[in-house]
């Protein structure tokens, strides 16, 4: 006989979950990289402010000379530390997304310019149905207290040169604050091995056509030492990388729009 209404869960051997309960089961799992040389002052301020849901922490140590791999180990015992021998951040990166086993992952730097809270917009970015979503300090509700006159010119030569390439609207480039899909992966075929790694991340993620969007970030001064980044140096590595993606490589089709996922 067929009934309208529900039937009663009441039974000996029925399980009844929660709605907090469910949500928790049914939630992509999120994946949190790190990379990190020499941030023993830094890193424990990053892990002590991530979010609860994080469900999987990996510090990606490029040989530091200090405790910095102590102290993250100290500070949350769960974390998954990958010692990269290769030098650079590109080549970090890639060590922490192939260890990553959640649905989503969520790079951020590990000298605290970073707000580890921001992750939430990254996930809902994702969870609306996003492949790639990518910080920006210059979106509506952004922000940065830490760029030079040097670093601000050479990021807008950057971001101006892939949007008029690619066709497309970012509001910011060289900002390694980026979240994307783990099954998304492969697309990006990444092999950078120095900062110019965000740049060929979003470049390929424009070859791809992954659904692309940007969420406003805050970009604080680090905490305590001097940043690895040399503008110079690694704003002509991001020129170089541009320049083969797009004159090299096969050419791409035209990307969407970032905000407008598809």
């Amino acid at each position: 006989m067929l009934r309208d209404e529900p039937l009663s869960n009441t039974g000996p051997n029925t399980i009844s979950l929660s709605r907090s309960q469910s949500e928790s089961v049914n939630r992509p799992h999120v994946s949190v990289v790190i990379p990190t040389l020499n941030e023993e002052r830094n890193v424990a301020w990053v892990l002590e402010r991530l979010p609860e849901f994080v469900d999987e922490v990996i510090l990606v140590d490029g040989r530091s000379t200090d405790r910095t791999v102590e102290i993250a180990r100290e500070v949350r015992p769960d974390i998954q530390v990958v010692l990269e021998e290769q030098p650079g951040k590109g080549a970090a990166l890639r060590a922490g997304f192939a260890a990553a086993r959640g649905d989503y992952i969520v790079m951020i730097d590990a000298d605290g310019s970073m707000d580890p809270a921001e992750i939430e917009r990254f996930v809902d970015a994702l969870r609306s149905g996003c492949d790639f979503v990518k910080g920006s300090r210059f979106a509506t509700g952004g922000g940065t207290a830490d760029m030079s006159r040097i670093r601000k010119l050479g990021n807008d030569a950057l971001r101006t040169a892939v949007n008029i390439l690619y066709r497309t609207d970012f509001t910011d480039l060289c900002y390694g604050f980026i979240g994307f899909r783990r099954e998304r992966l492969p697309a990006l075929r990444l092999g950078s091995q120095g900062f110019e790694i965000e740049t060929e991340m979003i470049v390929r993620a424009v070859v791809a056509s992954l659904r692309i969007s940007e969420v406003a970030s805050f970009e604080a001064a680090r905490l305590h030492g001097e940043s690895n980044l040399n503008a110079w140096r690694d704003g002509r590595r991001a020129l170089r990388t541009l320049l083969r993606e797009r004159f090299i490589l096969p050419r791409s089709p035209v990307a969407p729009i970032p905000g407008q996922a598809r």
